[in-house]
């Protein structure tokens, strides 16, 4: 982390944490588009049950290790507070929040998932590889979580190429497994989608044991003294990290379950159209890996620079990253709809089901440009630690206008499925707006009082 002076340094300093954030995410991603597009080549109902699991498990894990998202901006501010002695006792907590969490959605879906599956009116094929994807999941949960804790850490300090060589060491590992489980390669049982899921916590597995010794071996992370201080609970930094955690966490729940609840939604549909609505989910999901990376470098330098109150640089990479994602979201708009037959390819070779996802796929044209101001946005005030308001408004904006909106189009038009899609897209431009009225209070008003207070 340095300190810049002009936009062009600004703009430097945003791509050389960017990049590597990127990555980073799109390697996180590529586990899901592997189990999906792997899981789409054994059959058909593998990849209805995976895309059935998945969105019960990725509104939950997003949502839940979004709390943990709290530790960037934390950290950050210390660093640019010149606070370094306090940075340890912050990730220790934040690891002991992580733990708990996870034994917690363990015993939750122990009890409750096998009941919710029934109620779905699922194909039983689907079911069962839904029920065993997950089962098979949860037992990488409390190294997924731990990992998002260190890596909060990690990235708060600008080192974001570390992150992203973790995640690009464990994803050949990941890929590996899927085809010696999917397909019972060498040896191994033919598990179908189900082996995505024990691949899958291996993997988290192996991300945890690298984070860990780079965090205890290498520098500037080892100075930080992390797993050598005092390992007591110490309440005001739980306290501290679930304040801020907590709404960014809903929030973030809030954005991935409506995706999900529109694909739950889906089950009343037949096996084909579930296919092809996660194949266009799971695209766009990709594409959204670009805003989403913008938004966590976004928290990263806005949080170094409030810390230091330099509040106009704060300003000054919160425009250059709305700006950025704006001219990378026409750039994917233009894929989607030049090579949108390509894509759907990808996913199936079924005919009905790249047929049906290319129709999708037109409707992902859509996410692009609300995704591009939202989520830049969402990353600009975490690092203001600004989170009450985008829960608010993620909540409003996706599940009171979006989704009922959505399900009207789809129960009440012959719109059908691609009902949920406009009631989706909809929800999105409605939070994109707010998120940015807000921004602009946070900047015109508050920041800029305390500024000439500090003066």
């Amino acid at each position: 982390m340095i300190i810049t002076k002009s936009k062009k340094q600004k703009l430097h300093q945003l791509f050389i944490i960017l990049i590597p954030i990127f990555i980073t995410q799109l390697g996180m991603f590529s586990m899901n588009f592997f189990d999906t597009t792997m899981s789409g080549h054994y059959s058909s109902n593998d990849l209805a049950g995976v895309a059935i699991g998945s969105s019960l498990w990725v509104p939950i894990s997003t949502g839940l290790t979004g709390i943990l998202i709290s530790i960037t901006p934390i950290v950050s501010q210390l660093i640019g507070a010149k606070q370094q002695k306090d940075v340890s006792q912050t990730v220790i907590q934040g690891l002991y929040v992580a733990v708990i969490m996870a034994v917690c959605i363990i015993v939750i879906g122990f009890l409750a998932l096998e009941p919710l599956l029934n109620r779905m009116s699922l194909d039983p094929n689907v079911e069962k590889v839904a029920f065993e994807y997950l089962s098979a999941l949860s037992f990488g949960i409390i190294p997924l979580f731990m990992y998002n804790a260190i890596r909060a850490f990690i990235d708060a300090l600008g080192k974001t190429r570390v992150s992203m060589f973790i995640t690009l060491s464990a994803l050949p590992i990941n890929i590996v497994l899927n085809y010696l489980l999917i397909f019972g390669k060498a040896g191994f049982p033919e598990l179908g989608g189900v082996g995505t899921g024990y691949a899958t916590t291996i993997t988290y597995w192996v991300l945890l044991l690298i984070a860990i010794l780079i965090v205890h071996k290498e520098m500037p992370f080892s100075s930080y003294s992390i797993f050598r201080g005092s390992y007591q609970i110490i309440k005001s930094k739980i306290i501290e990290i679930l304040k801020i955690g907590v709404p960014i966490g809903l929030s973030i729940f809030f954005e991935t379950s409506i995706f999900s609840a529109v694909t739950l939604f889906m089950s009343e549909f037949d096996t084909i159209t579930i296919a092809s609505h996660q194949v266009a989910m799971n695209f766009a999901s990709l594409l959204y890996m670009i805003p989403l990376s913008i938004s966590m470098t976004l928290t990263i330098l806005v949080g170094f620079e409030i810390g230091a109150k330099r509040y106009q640089d704060a300003k000054q990479y919160s425009l250059l990253g709305i700006g950025v994602a704006i001219l990378m979201a026409c750039i994917c708009g233009i894929i989607i709809l030049a090579f949108r037959t390509e894509v759907a390819g990808l996913y199936s070779k079924d005919p009905e089901v790249i047929q049906l996802s290319v129709h999708f796929l037109l409707f992902a044209l859509f996410f692009q440009l609300s995704d591009a101001i939202q989520a830049p946005i969402q990353g600009a005030l975490r690092g203001y630690k600004d989170v009450n308001t985008t829960f608010y408004m993620s909540f409003l904006s996706y599940w009171i206008i979006g989704l009922p909106f959505g399900f009207l189009l789809a129960k009440y038009t012959e719109l059908g499925p691609y009902g949920y899609w406009i009631g989706l897209i909809v929800g999105l431009a409605v939070g994109a707006l707010s998120l940015l009225g807000r921004l602009l209070y946070i900047q015109r008003k508050k920041f800029v009082y305390r500024k000439a207070r500090a003066s």
